[in-house]
């Protein structure tokens, strides 16, 4: 199951999230611990380029949030990222840098 492994999936370097996955070889073994990395790593994130907009929610500055989103923390939303009309963000989250989320229309 070689192909499966964080190392084939992600780019480690490009994520605020790199320390959750210290230690983990697939990635499914940090599905218990975002919940506490995030409310952990909130803590630190720079104000000049965060907003606490709620309980445990963090939105960098240059992040787009459409007013019909519904964001439920614990969540991180890095920086330029955009989510759009009517997304429902359900917590335990973090959206990376530049990232667009959106509504995933059913037909």
């Amino acid at each position: 199951m070689e192909e499966i492994e964080i190392n084939h999936l992600l780019d480690l370097k490009e994520t605020i999230a790199k320390k959750i996955f210290e230690n983990c070889k697939f990635a499914w073994e940090v599905l218990p611990k975002i919940n506490q990395f995030i409310l952990e790593l909130g803590k630190f994130l720079d104000k000049e380029k965060f907003n606490k907009i709620g309980e445990n929610i963090w939105i960098a500055k240059t992040a787009k949030i459409a007013p019909t989103s519904c964001i439920l923390g614990p969540c991180i939303i890095d920086e330029k990222a955009e989510i759009r009309h009517a997304s429902f963000i359900r917590g335990n989250v973090i959206i990376g840098k530049e990232a667009v989320v959106r509504k995933l229309n059913r037909t």
